[in-house]
């Protein structure tokens, strides 16, 4: 089965042939989130109709701040030391595993032992074999061993139970509705008795969101809510800088490397991996709340910890309007899935 670049057909059955309206009404999809951090993809999947029952995470921040938000049980720990038989089965596991140990960022160590966390998110999905289940990393995954890491971890998917195809896509968030140029690495994995052999990511949309647009009502921060912190040499290798008309930069998780708020005046380049700050105005770094917009949270969202924590959440995060990208096109799978059972069972 061919799952459609126009999202019109799923295997030759036309989508408009499908009541979707009934199967909406019989079905809520349920998701069970590993390393779900505050959130992020959590929140893009609920906006789109799915029911998180279930998350996880080692930071208790980030653990509080979910359940403000959710009504799914999160549990705080590691997930090597949690009961597989607690986490209850669901329709979707998702999951950004750690990335620090393939991150093009820093060192990319093969035994890191970061890297091995996945195995756990593979132990549930053999264990309780979703129809979906959605990994996110980052960019850098694709070249660690020269490829090697990659196809080891669709390996021990694809040949788990009953095995799934795996299908991993590179995207920048900003392609998607979010403000800022992200690169990941979207991994779906869809259960091979639905009989799907190829799929294409979403295209992207055909307008960016800028800056001007995405902080336009966002008030101006106390002091309090953004980070002070000296600038290191290491920031001070490279333009922080984006101009309103553009979307930001990657709104990473450590806040001393926050990039600059757009009315910041520009950053003067004076030699090799050498940057000055403008003198020209006032140079400050993004606000955790401004960070927050760029990730596409909504305004009340309530991030629990202190301000370095509250970064820290914020930029772990998968953008939430991209995790509602992915959401659509897996609830399209699903919705097409049960419709054509339906339709079997008619011509039966």
């Amino acid at each position: 089965m061919f799952y459609n670049e126009s999202r019109q057909n799923i295997g030759g059955i036309r989508m408009d042939t499908i009541d979707f309206a009934s199967i909406k009404k019989k079905k809520k999809y349920t998701v069970v989130s590993l390393f779900a951090g505050a959130g992020g993809l959590d929140l893009g999947f609920e906006n789109k109709g799915f029911k998180v029952i279930w998350a996880n995470d080692i930071d208790k921040d980030a653990c509080a701040t979910h359940r403000k938000w959710s009504k799914a049980e999160v549990v705080l720990g590691d997930i090597g030391k949690i009961d597989l038989d607690s986490i209850p089965e669901s329709d979707v596991i998702t999951g950004g595993f750690p990335c620090q140990g393939f991150s093009l960022a820093g060192p990319r160590k093969l035994d890191d032992k970061r890297n091995t966390l996945y195995k756990h998110f593979v132990s549930l999905v053999e264990k309780n074999q979703p129809y979906i289940f959605v990994a996110e990393n980052v960019k850098g995954i694709l070249t660690l061993g020269d490829g090697s890491i990659l196809e080891a971890i669709i390996e021990d998917f694809t040949d788990k139970g009953i095995g799934y195809n795996v299908f991993p896509t590179l995207v920048n968030a900003a392609d998607y509705g979010v403000p800022q140029d992200r690169w990941r690495v979207i991994m779906l994995g869809i259960r091979k008795d639905l009989n799907i052999d190829k799929y294409d990511f979403p295209k992207p949309l055909k307008k960016k969101i800028n800056l001007k647009k995405a902080l336009e009502n966002i008030p101006e921060p106390r002091s309090a809510d953004i980070c002070q912190g000296a600038y290191s040499s290491r920031y001070m290798s490279r333009n922080r800088k984006r101009d309103w008309n553009q979307v930001s930069y990657t709104i990473p998780a450590m806040s001393k490397q926050v990039a600059l708020h757009p009315s910041s005046p520009d950053m003067v380049k004076v030699g090799e991996d050498l940057w000055e700050f403008g003198t020209d105005g006032t140079t400050r770094r993004l606000s955790w709340q401004e960070a927050a917009a760029i990730q596409t949270f909504p305004p009340s969202m309530i991030f629990e910890g202190n301000l370095t924590s509250k970064y820290k959440q914020i930029g772990n995060a998968v953008p939430v309007k991209l995790g509602e990208v992915v959401a659509k096109d897996i609830k399209l799978i699903l919705d097409g899935y049960f419709g054509q059972m339906i339709i079997s069972k008619m011509g039966s």
